[in-house]
Parts: C-alpha cells; sequence; structure tokens
C-alpha cells in the first residue's frame, strides 16, 4: 500500500465525525423533485453540492439548466495520462408521505443506534457523499490520482426527462473512459455487492369506458358493463397461473440465462425466507423454473402499480362507474425495446377487450435495459476494492430496479458504469423511516478510496 493511500484511509478514519455532519447537512435540504413547491429547495441543494465540489478542489463547477430542475457539473484534469471517471449522481429524493408513519422528522437527519434516518441518507445524498467524503481523504494525502468529471441531477426520482438531452447536447464535456454510479446497493451488510444488470422501464396508462356518465348501480347493473369490471377482467388475464406475461411476443426477445450466470445468482446468499422477511409477504409468486434472484434481476415483469374507478369514499355509493384507470409498468432485460411493449400491449387489449367497453393507452417512461461488462477495469478495481476492505469476494447481482442513465451512458457516450453502492435492503427506500446504517457507509468512503488508487 503506497504512502499516500494510507494517509487518505487514515484521514477518513479521523474525520467521520465530519463526514457524518456534512451529510446530514445535505440531507436536511428537502429537496423533492416531483413538488413545484420545492423548486427552492432544489436550487439551494444544488448549490449546496456545487459549493462542496470547489471546496474539494474541483473546477469548473457550474450548475447548468436543464428543461426542469438544473444538473451539476464539475471537472478536475489534472492526472495526465490517467484514466477519466465520470462520477454520477442525483441530488433530489422522494415524497415523504405519508408523514404521519415516520418516527423522526424526515428532514430532520437523525442517529439512532447505527443507523441514520431521514430522506435521501441512502437514496443517494449517502451515496453521493461517501464519493465526495473519500475524493476529500485523498486530496488531503496528496494529488488525486485520476482524472475527474461530475455529473450529478435533480430529477432521477421523476424518471430524469431532462437528463438524455443533456447528455446528447454535452457529449463533448462528458467524454471520459468510465463512470462511477454508487446508486445502488448491498445485499447485506457483510456481502459486498456490484451490480452488473439493471431492467429497462416501459409505463403505461390504460383507461376503460363505458356509459358515458355515472349510473346508478341499480338501474343500469346487469345490462351495462361495468368498466371497472371489464379492466380488472383484462387485468386478470395478462398474466397465466405461473406469473408469464402474456402480451404476445412478450419473451420473443428475452435473452436465455447463461450456464455462468446461473452460478452466479445461485451463489446469492439471499435465501427465500429472505424475501418473504424482506417483503412481508406469505409466499412468493411467479416463474417457478427460476429463483426469486433471478425472476427480479434477469427476467421481464408486467405490474399493475395502481387502480382507480368509481366512489371510493367513506360509506356508501351505488354507482356504476363511467370509467377505470390502471398503471401498469413493464420492467424489461437487456434486448427488449420498451416501444415494442407498447405495441404488444395494444395487440393484447386488441385480442382482448370486449366490444362492451372502448379503451385508451397512454405511454409514459420508456429506457431500454442495460448490462455491465466484468472485464472492464473499473469493474476489476471496484472488485479488488472491496476484497480489501471486506475481505471477500464481492457478490455480482443484477437489479430489478431501472436507472436509465446507464442504458444513456452506453448508448451516448460509448462509456461503461460501474455500478454499486453501500445502501442496504431494509433501508426504506421511498418509504417512510428511510434509513443508512453508518458502519457500512464509512466501510463505503474507504471502498472508494481503494477503487480511485485502484484504477
Amino acid at each position: 500500500m503506497t504512502d499516500q493511500r494510507r494517509l487518505a484511509l487514515d484521514y477518513a478514519s479521523q474525520h467521520r465525525v465530519d463526514f457524518l455532519n456534512a451529510l446530514k447537512e445535505l440531507a436536511a435540504l428537502p429537496s423533492v423533485s416531483t413538488d413545484e413547491e420545492h423548486k427552492a429547495d432544489m436550487q439551494r441543494t444544488a448549490a449546496w453540492v456545487a459549493n462542496r465540489l470547489k471546496g474539494l478542489g474541483i473546477s469548473n463547477v457550474n450548475i447548468m439548466p436543464t428543461g426542469g430542475h438544473p444538473v451539476i457539473y464539475g471537472e478536475w484534469l489534472g492526472a495526465v495520462g490517467k484514466p477519466t471517471v465520470l462520477v454520477y449522481g442525483h441530488y433530489d429524493v422522494q415524497p415523504v408521505d405519508p408523514i404521519e408513519l415516520w418516527k423522526t422528522g424526515p428532514f430532520t437527519p437523525t442517529e439512532i443506534g447505527e443507523n441514520l434516518y431521514g430522506r435521501g441518507v441512502s437514496d443517494m445524498k449517502g451515496q453521493v457523499m461517501a464519493t465526495l467524503n473519500a475524493l476529500d481523504a485523498i486530496t488531503h494525502s496528496g494529488a488525486l490520482p485520476v482524472n475527474l468529471k461530475f455529473l450529478i441531477e435533480g430529477e432521477e426520482e421523476i424518471g430524469s426527462p431532462s437528463l438524455g438531452k443533456f447528455i446528447a447536447d454535452h457529449k463533448d464535456l462528458l467524454k471520459a473512459d468510465l463512470c462511477l454510479n454508487p446508486d445502488a446497493g448491498l445485499i447485506g451488510k457483510e456481502y459486498p455487492t456490484i451490480t452488473y444488470g439493471l431492467r429497462g422501464l416501459a409505463y403505461f396508462e390504460l383507461r376503460v369506458y363505458g356509459p358515458d356518465h355515472d349510473l346508478h348501480s341499480g338501474l343500469a347493473g346487469g345490462i351495462v358493463h361495468n368498466p371497472a369490471q371489464a379492466l380488472a377482467e383484462l387485468i386478470a388475464i395478462m398474466h397465466d397461473q405461473n406469473g408469464r406475461v402474456m402480451l404476445p411476443g412478450f419473451y420473443d426477445r428475452v435473452r436465455v440465462l447463461s450456464a455462468a450466470e446461473h452460478e452466479d445468482f445461485a451463489r446469492l446468499p439471499t435465501t427465500d425466507e429472505d424475501y418473504r422477511s424482506d417483503l412481508g409477504v406469505r409466499e412468493l409468486w411467479g416463474e417457478p423454473e427460476f429463483t426469486p434472484a433471478e425472476r427480479t434481476g434477469a427476467r421481464p415483469t408486467l405490474e399493475i402499480n395502481g387502480l382507480l374507478s368509481g366512489y371510493t369514499g367513506k360509506g356508501q355509493k351505488t354507482v356504476l362507474p363511467a370509467w377505470a384507470m390502471a398503471k401498469i409498468s413493464c420492467r424489461l432485460v437487456p434486448d427488449q425495446d420498451p416501444n415494442a411493449v407498447y405495441t404488444q400491449l395494444k395487440q393484447f387489449l386488441t385480442a382482448h377487450a370486449p366490444k362492451t367497453i372502448r379503451w385508451e393507452l397512454d405511454k409514459f417512461a420508456g429506457a431500454p435495459a442495460s448490462i455491465t461488462d466484468l472485464e472492464q477495469p473499473g469493474v476489476k478495481a471496484i472488485v479488488a476494492a472491496f476484497e480489501t476492505v471486506w475481505g471477500v469476494k464481492p457478490y455480482f447481482k443484477r437489479e430489478g430496479g431501472s436507472i436509465p442513465v446507464v442504458s444513456q451512458m452506453q448508448v451516448m457516450l460509448g462509456i461503461e458504469s460501474v455500478l454499486t453502492g453501500f445502501g442496504l435492503p431494509d433501508d426504506n427506500l421511498h418509504a417512510p423511516n428511510e434509513k443508512l446504517h453508518l458502519p457500512t457507509w464509512y466501510r463505503g468512503i474507504d471502498t472508494l478510496i481503494h477503487f480511485f488508487f485502484n484504477l
């Protein structure tokens, strides 16, 4: 181990309180990107992050406008002949509702035992700060060992609607050898994890219409096909009894898992009971020929995210509703096209919707899946870093969620992402009482110090 690396690790160990206080300061800013009432808070948060970058000696730091919330860019290019790492992050957070379920103030970061509670402490302000803290430690030990660029956006929690255009418009500015994206997490606190696959997303709203106005259910029931019932009937046949999606051609482009990939999935330490316990369900469901990890990481899905129809207030109202609506999302795997899935869903509805109703299908967000090359230097650097800090070979997993920027960087910038992070499965992401396990977070800072030196 070089003297500079040792000095950086010593600095990180000695300044944990300072690092934690900085995270608390950032997490106290209510940067809820979906709420117009927090627009000024978004600007304040962007300014905070920009100032933090400047404090690290990063040059050319700019808060750059987009069609929505701004992007923070910065760079340090003083490591001649060394790789350039584009660090990705986001400073926006999810809404806090339902507020009554929080045990602490969502924007009053609070330590309880080994955990820090507050909105965004794990997703992903804690991960951004782990990266900046690692760089802080390195800069206090000497020069940075690699070149750095930063792309920290404010719209990830609303689907990154402005990011694709920003990347396309600034390809030269964002040119790099690889991207470090710490917007993932660990399987468990003793299981260092590298995410090498992300599912894509196709999101729709389906509306079913019947009569031209709400009807009295006693007078019209039995002669009018209730749109709520018709919608439920359509939803019920979107899967077979084993959980397979019944859209025509849905699986035509789904890659077959290799024997090596099956072995990697089998190595993951998460058991069926772990899933049942973490998810709060009695039994798991889905394609029986695949393990739960394979179903959530390497198989496509169709899920109903919301239903709305008729009277939903207190008490009773005997109404036969004029319309019903469902929010539908499909998680996609490599080679599936969100636009093709839209066509498949329309074909399904054309074939199965009864003549007693009419329907409309709107398409919203869409992003392809992504797979990372495990032989790239960035992955090897983080593998070695995890082995040094955790003392074990990291686990490789495919994540069930979607991070559109990973595929955007592959397509637009031609660079692979190192996708990791130090959150845990029970961090309550997007839910009340979000938390960050601090001992794991400190180990994450050390891991990133090693990562940058390994490169």
